[in-house]
């Protein structure tokens, strides 16, 4: 083949050389605009499994720069001037010249023609007489500019400002310094990379930045290779004590905003994009030069596997693009959770590490168990500490308090529409349906969206609570759950609004009945989606009779037994439809501005307030994004939030969409958390509300993980508790916890151990059990006597 390689960085050179090493035959062209001494920035970092591949790949690359790599197991975090440290990691970093200088040795020796000092030719002209063009350019890649139409990229600008600095002060593991200053936070994020120097990334956010006036600069434009000497002077001073009297170096250092690069297509005819020029992701969680160097990888592997250059190119993205697109959503998280640092501030120190450590979700509690068992201990400890909690245990089983409700442990099962009521009466597979999650160990069990009319129904499946005969019913289930377990019985009282008069689930969801519909009413006289009802719009009789409605059940929830009521204002239903502007179109003081939005909906949460006693608490469940380009955001959520919690609410029970058909909502594992994380520091903590976090949180680690780390103080669960209706107690007998927040009925005591697995009558050495037994976590540390005597 006869390859044109546009860019000359760690990236494009390791292609180069893998393919050279596949097949000297091959005809390898790089052109580099810089010059070969010429480099940006300072350190690299690598994980183990990219090391493993480059290993494999090339032996020579790999052994050279071995040779050169700083290694640790820590990470060191100084939060306020309170000091922690987390073993069992494992980093490699070495310096980004001497990487790009064994790159340019390697291709040198294979032959690879390389042009330093040279702009490409135009890629027209390359991907006409090459039979390759790889566009390894960066993150303002001319090649995916000028083939846009096809790439279709998407450049997402953060709101955080930061800089690349080195310093002369070697750290001894990955650092943060996080710090208050009368600006805001700032934060630092370092880590060896020899024994002579670190990087050194100084990151806070815009309105910060402006406030410490290293905006000054801003409209000056300082050409390659120069560095914005005022903040050099001014970092010294604000982070003196964390430099320790040592040198800041610089290297075109300059204030950037973060860029996230996505493109929907990697690969047009014979020109492919691979690195920064293909996507980029948070420095927080990972280096873009390990995310390059394994887009060679893949990408040379895929040439040599594949018969034709088509092929490959589709195998590369189709084994690449979700890899990178997962890593991704954790540096999403990463970034956005440092975006909002400042909201963390009044965190309890243990609480604001394992918060930072577990920001992308990747890592977790159990992750951090396995490595630094002592850590997931202490922070164990300080969680019951500051719940004073008389025991420590898992965080999920420590008890905790909606208004006056204790509750035994943190697990709530999530209202889930079941659409098996016969004209609104709960019956035997409710009783068993919520029963069995109550002896299963839920500290909360919630009815489904229980419909306060007839035409407030979803679907004729949907049960109700209009009339006494209901309330008898759904007696019965209260009855049982309070003499054959210790949860607690919530229900969710809604109006399906615009949404109603549609099939049971599984004959067509969201599609209108053909027989037997009833009229729909919504704020406006707008459909949720193109092929459902056309709602009327509500006149304030309407809405009269809704909040009556609304009173009426929750008087009959009171008499049946009910523990909680939790107001539905979310998923596109009645009330959520008037919060929502895709959906409210009013002109009244019911539309518009957001306080007038939220005017029906507390309108209907205070009157059920006002007519249910204090002991029950009264919760709203809200959809904290439209997943919508016109709809509400999560800012928005923290002030419908803020107005629910003034009008009495105990708990803010926090999902999202659901308000059109049109949404485009971001999947992913524990995808809403972080909505009520922000509420919850936000809004709620301060007044001593409770947030319940809710959605794709589907193991024990996951529970444990949020509550720890601060985002929210109550877990529901909605499929899982389908999928295993003990999952409580069975998450206890994983852990190994016994105590009040797992109580098994009494007739199952015998199975609260869990079962074996398989059966072995291998005996371990029991010497060998004492010495594993005893295990203790290696700390390894990167210092200059270590480097220096190859330790």
């Amino acid at each position: 083949m006869r390859i044109a390689i546009v860019g000359g960085g760690p990236g494009g050179l390791y292609f180069a050389a893998l393919m050279k090493s596949l097949d000297p035959a091959h005809e390898v062209t790089v052109w580099e605009r810089n010059a070969p001494d010429d480099t940006f920035g300072f350190g690299v970092v690598f994980s183990d499994e990219t090391l493993g591949s480059i290993e494999g790949a090339d032996q020579v690359v790999h052994q050279r720069m071995e040779q050169r790599f700083a290694r640790w197991t820590d990470i060191d975090v100084t939060f306020n001037g309170h000091p922690f440290t987390v073993g069992g990691q494992g980093f490699a970093a070495m310096s980004r010249k001497e990487l790009l200088q064994i790159l340019q040795e390697r291709v040198a020796e294979l032959g690879v023609t390389v042009h330093y000092r040279t702009e490409a030719p135009d890629p027209d002209e390359l991907r006409a007489s090459y039979d390759l063009v790889l566009a390894s350019d960066g993150l303002n890649s001319s090649v995916r500019t000028k083939y846009a139409d096809v790439f279709r990229p998407s450049l997402d600008r953060r709101h955080n400002k930061y800089i690349w600095f080195g310093t002369d002060l070697v750290f001894e593991a990955f650092q943060f310094f996080v710090k208050q200053t009368e600006w805001g936070t700032m934060q630092i994020h370092g880590y060896p990379y020899s024994d002579q120097g670190s990087t050194f990334i100084v990151e806070m956010h815009e309105d910060v930045w402006r406030r410490a006036g290293f905006d000054s600069t801003e409209a000056e434009s300082f050409p390659p290779g120069v560095s914005d000497m005022y903040a050099v002077e001014r970092i010294k001073e604000i982070f003196a004590e964390e430099l320790q009297g040592h040198e800041i170096l610089t290297n075109n250092s300059k204030w950037l905003s973060f860029h996230t690069v996505r493109n929907e297509s990697w690969y047009d005819g014979n020109v492919v994009l691979l690195g920064d020029a293909a996507h980029t992701a948070h420095f927080s969680i990972g280096s873009g030069t390990k995310l390059a160097m394994e887009d060679a990888l893949a990408l040379a592997a895929c040439l040599h596997e594949h018969p034709t250059t088509e092929a490959a190119l589709e195998a590369y993205q189709a084994e690449r693009k979700p890899v990178v697109e997962s890593t991704q959503r954790a540096a999403q998280a990463s970034l956005e959770w440092f975006e909002n640092i400042g909201m963390y501030a009044e965190q309890d120190p243990a609480q604001f590490v394992f918060n930072l450590l577990t920001r992308s979700r990747r890592i977790t509690f159990e992750n951090l168990k396995e490595r630094d068992p002592d850590f997931a201990a202490r922070m164990e400890a300080e969680f019951a500490r500051h719940q004073g909690a008389a025991d420590v245990a898992p965080a999920m089983f420590q008890p905790v308090r909606i208004g006056e409700l204790e509750l035994k442990n943190r697990i709530m099962l999530s209202p889930m529409d079941m659409y098996s009521a016969t004209d609104g009466m709960p019956d035997e597979f409710h009783l068993v349906h919520l029963g069995s999650k109550a002896l299963g160990g839920a500290g909360l069990v919630m009815t489904e969206m229980t419909c306060v009319s007839p035409e407030g129904r979803i679907t004729p499946g949907c049960p109700g609570l209009w009339s006494s005969q209901q309330a008898d019913a759904w007696r019965r289930v209260t009855t049982f759950v309070h003499e054959h377990s210790t949860a607690k019985m919530g229900i969710q009282l809604g109006h399906s609004g615009r949404k109603g008069s549609t099939k049971l689930m599984w004959e067509g969801m969201d599609q209108p009945l053909e027989e037997g519909n009833w009229e729909v009413v919504g704020p406006s006289a707008l459909p949720y989606g193109a092929d459902c009802h056309l709602p009327r719009a509500a006149t304030r009789a309407d809405m009269d009779t809704v909040v009556a409605d609304f009173v009426a059940a929750a008087e009959r929830a009171v008499d049946a037994g009910f523990d909680l009521i939790e107001v539905h204002a979310a998923h596109g239903y009645l009330l959520s439809s008037f919060l929502s502007p895709v959906a409210n179109h009013r002109t009244d003081e019911y539309g518009g501005s957001l306080e007038n939005r939220l005017r029906f909906p507390l309108e209907v949460f205070a009157a059920v307030r006002a007519t249910v006693p204090a002991r029950i608490p009264v919760t709203v469940r809200i959809s904290a994004t439209d997943w919508m380009p016109d709809g509400n955001t999560e800012e928005d959520a923290v002030e419908i939030a803020r107005a629910f919690v003034a009008a009495g609410a105990a708990a803010i029970d926090v999902s999202s969409g659901q308000v059109s058909k049109e949404e485009k909502p971001a999947f992913g594992r524990s995808y809403q958390t972080p909505f009520a994380d922000k509420i919850r520091h936000r809004v709620a903590a301060p007044a001593d509300v409770k947030v319940i976090a809710v959605g794709a949180i589907s193991s024990y680690d996951d529970v444990n993980s949020i509550l720890l780390a601060g985002r929210a103080d109550i877990c529901a669960l909605g499929r899982t508790h389908l999928y295993d209706p003990s999952w409580t107690l069975h998450a206890a007998a994983e852990q190994d916890y016994r105590g009040a927040g797992a109580d098994w009925p009494v007739q199952w005591a015998a199975g609260r151990r869990k079962p074996p697995t398989s059966r072995t009558d291998k005996v371990p050495p029991r010497l060998q059990l004492l010495r594993e037994g005893a295990a203790e976590v290696v700390h390894v540390r990167w210092t200059p006597r270590r480097a220096s005597t190859g330790v």
